[in-house]
């Protein structure tokens, strides 16, 4: 099985003229599809991202030509808001079999839900290096309280002392915090797209600070937080894992967090997923054979499936800009896109829970899906997000291109999440549960941990009903609606799944 690995060098390949689509048969009537020869820079670009979309997208066949689709026709207030236009409207014409578009994005309909184009910031955050954010994001709690649902360490927000748990009373002299759509805009915008933001936050013992921020570089720790439980005769390993960032910068801060579980006898796990977006395959295919059974070491772990086009050999785009002139015949055919486990570490788990939100997607919907067929497996929490696909960047000019290429199968052959999992179905078992965002991460009297705990512990999700009832009286959202409210409060940033390598 032979891989490709794309540099750096490569990634930052420049093309300063439109692609140029080669014939082959796939094409019904090549001058429809042929792009004009001159035009401007930023012309050629979105001619680019037409032709690469019909070459390697996964639904490539329900894609318009390029004299239906008019590429250059689309516009915005900056070059990288039009070909962001361009790239929605490209993911509206791919359907499922009952008619739903496989991108339909529930929260802004019209939107791609998996494609984008950036400027290069994605893979400078999966690469461990955030730039310019206060490190740290917003959520509802059940009771409309605004909440800080995370923090990363070494951020302003973490330098300053914030937790996850702190109630958010004052935003920039603002109190006015409902999920009113006019309070939703001016959180994101606050949050987000400042450089500056003034907080006074309410500390779980009830004293109040108030804090000033200023955006900043820093490095991101994708490990939270981690520790064992010692409760019911188990012990049980702990780990909030935030995202699939690149082995070079999680892999030593997965290995601290396994050392301790290892050191200490675990026999059990929680994964704690709630707001892991994704990111780097190799990441999620290292902590999943952490996770699994010694005994399944060498089984399937999961396949890759590209279009038929590519399958049939018709790569020239990418085999140039992305993998170097190196790919062979037969590259993205199903077996030769298969992984295998290969178990890392003495860990010998039994039960594994892992807790999700509607932030969940890709990459840790990836490992949660490639575990289920080989051990007991849980999760608990809200429907996640669904993103069974995944892609490679693709460069064209000083943008890069994310579009799904491929989707993943279980070794029992299952990819279908596009909806999300949801917690208690029969595909994914489990037990839905109230993300207490007024709890700190390790708290065993947090909902979704308490749940996780007791199924460990005793086999059911029953055991914790009073807390579920105390969750309930203090709640002005449902489940359902705190999913909806958190994903529109999220940061606009990558959810999704990268490789890194090719077969």
């Amino acid at each position: 099985m032979k891989r490709y690995f794309y540099t750096a060098a490569l990634s930052l390949a420049v093309l300063v003229t439109a692609c140029k689509k080669e014939k082959n048969t796939d094409d019904d009537n090549n001058d429809d599809n042929t792009p004009p020869t001159t035009g401007s820079v930023i012309e050629k670009i979105k001619d680019s991202v037409l032709l690469y979309a019909q070459e390697d997208y996964l639904w490539n066949d329900q894609l318009p030509k390029y004299s239906d689709f008019k590429p250059r026709s689309f516009s915005g207030s900056t070059d990288l808001a039009a070909l962001q236009n361009e790239v929605d409207a490209l993911s509206q014409y791919a359907k499922n079999s009952s008619g739903q578009v496989y991108e339909y994005n529930q929260s802004s309909p019209g939107t791609s839900k998996y494609s984008f184009i950036d400027d290069g910031s994605t893979s400078g955050e999966l690469g461990g290096q955030a730039s310019g954010d206060f490190g740290m994001e917003p959520r509802f709690g059940a009771d409309g309280g605004l909440y800080i649902k995370y923090v990363y360490a070494n951020s302003p927000a973490g330098t300053k002392g914030i937790k996850r748990g702190y109630k958010v009373t004052k935003v920039n002299n603002r109190t006015s915090l409902t999920s009113s759509s006019s309070d939703i805009n001016f959180i994101v915008n606050a949050f987000y797209y400042s450089d500056n933001i003034n907080l006074t936050l309410q500390k779980p013992d009830g004293s109040s600070v108030d804090v000033e921020l200023d955006a900043a570089s820093y490095t991101i720790n994708p490990v939270l937080a981690y520790k064992v439980f010692e409760t019911g005769g188990k012990k049980i390993g702990y780990m909030v894992f935030n995202t699939f960032t690149s082995m070079a910068n999680a892999q030593s801060k997965i290995d601290q967090a396994f050392t301790l579980f290892t050191n200490q006898g675990v026999t059990d796990l929680i994964v704690d997923f709630r707001y892991n977006g994704g990111g780097y395959v190799t990441t999620s295919e290292y902590l999943t054979n952490l996770i699994v059974p010694a005994a399944k070491n060498g089984s399937v772990m999961y396949t890759y499936y590209f279009n038929q086009s590519l399958q049939n050999n018709n790569f020239a785009l990418i085999n140039k800009s992305v993998f170097g002139g190196e790919l062979e015949a037969g590259s993205f055919k199903p077996e030769n896109n298969r992984e295998l486990f290969s178990k890392q570490g003495t860990l010998n788990i039994n039960k594994v829970v892992f807790i999700v939100t509607g932030s969940t997607a890709s990459a840790s919907e990836l490992t949660i899906n490639n575990l289920i067929p080989h051990m007991d497996v849980k999760i608990v929490g809200e429907t996640s997000y669904g993103k069974p696909v995944g892609f490679f960047a693709i460069p064209i000019n000083k943008y890069e291109l994310y579009i799904p290429e491929f989707e993943t199968h279980n070794s029992a052959g299952n990819a279908n999440y596009y909806a999300g999992m949801t917690p208690g179905s029969t595909a994914f078992p489990g037990a839905t549960a109230t993300d207490d965002v007024t709890k700190d991460f390790g708290d065993a009297t947090e909902t979704c941990t308490q749940k996780a705990i007791s199924y460990i512990t005793n086999g059911n999700f029953t055991s914790v009903a009073s807390q579920d009832k105390r969750v309930n009286a203090l709640s002005t959202f449902s489940v359902d609606q705190l999913r909806d409210l958190g994903i529109k409060l999220e940061k606009p940033h990558f959810k999704g799944m990268i490789t890194d390598k090719q077969k």
